[in-house]
């Protein structure tokens, strides 16, 4: 028997582990869903939403226990976890809100000229969506996809990543607690490969995938094809601009939460920063000395404010990032040794503020989900404008000014899913959360993610002439 094993980045050890679906168990799982999709669909919106509802009351009581868990598992202190299912119950309560205005078809009124036709177009479910999470944020990029799946009409398999199992878990109880239909929600733990075949064979309609580039594309050979809709929200390199008109302490506090909460494990966390001449040399003083207060250690104290990154691959990863920049002329403003639990070889990685930085190294223009930033010096708006836009990557960019009227002009030529000002590492439920370029493409969240998950379908209807 195959299994999947948490190895929890607190001390290593195997957190939990669970066998791998066997090949009856995908092919039971699919059809089940395939099964319970059109009763599901034809049940009215009102009732698919309160049973979301009730499954997000019953998420929201096992608070305690999936802090805990999500501590073990991925490694975010413990005085943060608890909070993660906050944004689960403000997007659920957003979308179930906005869900009738949503899916209302639109109406496009009566055909001009004399045959009286009305027209309209619906939004119908797409029929099984197939959810492939990350770890990150489980629970919130979990939430943003299947509960507005399930409000739309659609059922839902859930693939967690092997580093946070027990969240799908946490899912299905709070589900079955609410007393959904069986085979509207099941969770599976499969290999890499058993998903590709899941795709490949067309054993759903939809794919809505976060994650990597790399698992994007792999996504994407999977449906080669296919004519699968995948949505995909996967790699980030988000920067920001600090403008000589920023209120600078204010600034420094929220970018460096935006660059080092999570560890910097955050889709949308900021990973380089262009600051502009006249505040430059304040603002990285002030920058380095806040980042001098985060707390690295053990994430189960309540003292700790900067946890392992997930994965010991991972923190190895950044530090050679770190290295080349430092070999290519890159000076470091923290020394690691003042953080007692930094330890090279393992996910315990210290926060570091480069500047000498440029658009040679991979520490401006790969991801690192780490807790590390380069800050560059620029003369002025367009020199800020034309290296933000030079990445593959676009998911956010934010902006750091007074002057809003500027931000909105330099906004509007930012290649990017968001443009946020005076804030960043982000989502507000109510606007929609989207990539440009190597960074993906769909939408999910707002009246926007409704319709990613579902069909139009357009009708014209007139009575026979007489």
């Amino acid at each position: 028997m195959t299994v999947q094993k948490i190895i929890s980045p607190v001390d290593g050890s195997v957190y939990a582990e669970r066998p791998v679906a066997t090949p009856r168990e995908v092919s039971a799982t699919f059809a089940a869903a395939r099964d319970a999709q059109k009763a599901w669909a034809a049940t009215p919106l009102d009732v698919r939403i309160a049973y979301c509802l009730k499954a997000l009351d019953a998420l929201l009581a096992m608070r305690a226990e999936i802090a805990t868990e999500l501590t073990w598992q991925m490694g975010r202190p413990i005085r943060y976890t608890p909070f993660e299912l906050n944004g689960v119950e403000v997007r659920t309560k957003h979308m179930a809100k906005i869900a009738a205005a949503s899916l209302a078809p639109l109406d496009s009124g009566l055909e001009n000229g004399d045959s009286g036709a009305h027209r309209w177009i619906s939004f119908e479910p797409v029929g099984t969506v197939f959810v492939v999470a990350p770890w990150n944020y489980p629970y919130l990029t979990t939430v943003n996809s299947v509960m507005p799946a399930l409000m739309a009409g659609n059922v839902v398999v859930l693939k967690q990543s092997d580093q946070t199992l027990l969240v799908a878990e946490r899912f299905q109880q709070a589900f079955d607690a609410a007393g959904l239909p069986a085979g509207v929600f099941q969770h599976i733990v499969m290999t890499h490969d058993q998903t590709a075949e899941v795709i490949s064979s067309r054993l759903v309609d939809l794919v809505a995938f976060t994650g990597s580039v790399a698992g994007g594309e792999a996504m994407e050979r999977a449906a080669v094809g296919k004519f699968l809709p995948i949505n995909l929200e996967l790699g980030g390199k988000d920067p920001a601009y600090v403008r000589p008109d920023a209120k600078l302490q204010f600034a420094i506090e929220n970018i460096a939460d935006g660059a080092f909460f999570n560890s910097g494990q955050c889709c949308c966390g900021i990973e380089r920063l262009y600051v502009h001449e006249a505040v430059y040399d304040d603002f990285v003083g002030g920058f380095t000395e806040f980042t001098k207060s985060y707390v690295l250690g053990d994430p189960t104290d309540q003292a700790t404010t900067l946890g392992p990154l997930a994965r010991a691959r991972q923190a190895a990863f950044v530090r050679e990032q770190i290295d080349a920049a430092l070999r290519a002329g890159a000076t470091a403003h923290l020394d690691p040794k003042s953080f007692a639990a930094d330890k090279p070889g393992t996910p315990y990685l210290a926060p570091q503020v480069l500047t000498g930085v440029n658009h040679q190294m991979s520490i401006m223009t790969e991801e690192s989900f780490g807790p590390v930033v380069g800050i560059m010096k620029v003369r002025d708006d367009e020199e800020a404008l034309q290296l933000m836009n030079d990445s593959r990557y676009g998911l956010t960019a934010s902006l750091w000014t007074e002057d809003l009227d500027a931000a909105t002009a330099i906004g509007a030529r930012i290649e990017t899913g968001t443009v946020f000002t005076n804030r960043c590492d982000y989502l507000d439920p109510a606007l929609t959360w989207t990539g440009v370029k190597d960074t993906g493409r769909g939408a999910s969240l707002s009246p926007l993610g409704f319709h990613a998950l579902t069909r139009p379908k357009s009708w014209y209807m007139r009575k026979a002439p007489v």
